[in-house]
């Protein structure tokens, strides 16, 4: 069976990357974990909300850019806030439109459902004012969204 898995390149911080996202998801689990190279290189796969993804400790010649981000789907606002706090937690950044860059460099997308609902509405008009607000955001606000679609 061909399976397609993302492999991200970290200079040298990627256990403790594994270590904060096996926190921050439920259902989160290390699959392997390997020490290469007399133990000089480390390579581990994990699995997140039923994603698996591959880290590496590659060294500082390929930098993470947020080319390559990890749209996370929430529901609700709390969630937003949890994953996003945990995230950026000892220096990320919350970037614009529920974009934030995490401690380890990695950039993710926060995008409640409610969100896709609001902008794939036949009423242009209404997505058009959901899309308006998004844009001024930084983090995502369920309710500012529903109220700019709303017209309130």
């Amino acid at each position: 069976m061909t399976t397609i898995t993302p492999f991200l390149w970290f200079d040298d911080n990627a256990e403790q990357a594994i270590e904060r996202y096996l926190r921050v998801f439920d259902d989160a689990e290390l699959v392997e974990e390997n020490r290469l190279h007399d133990g000089k290189l480390f390579i581990a796969t994990i699995r997140l909300q039923g994603t698996t993804l591959t880290l590496m400790n590659g060294g500082p010649d390929h930098k993470l850019t947020d080319a390559f981000s990890l749209s996370v789907s929430v529901e609700t606002q709390d969630e937003v806030d949890k994953i996003s706090d945990a995230l950026i937690d000892g220096g990320g950044e919350q970037g614009p439109c529920g974009w934030l860059v995490d401690a380890f460099g990695l950039s993710w997308q926060i995008v409640p459902t409610l969100l896709m609902r609001l902008l794939s509405d036949p009423d242009r008009e209404k997505a058009g004012r959901a899309q308006a607000a998004m844009m001024q955001m930084k983090r995502l606000d369920l309710q500012a969204l529903q109220d700019a679609f709303d017209g309130r």
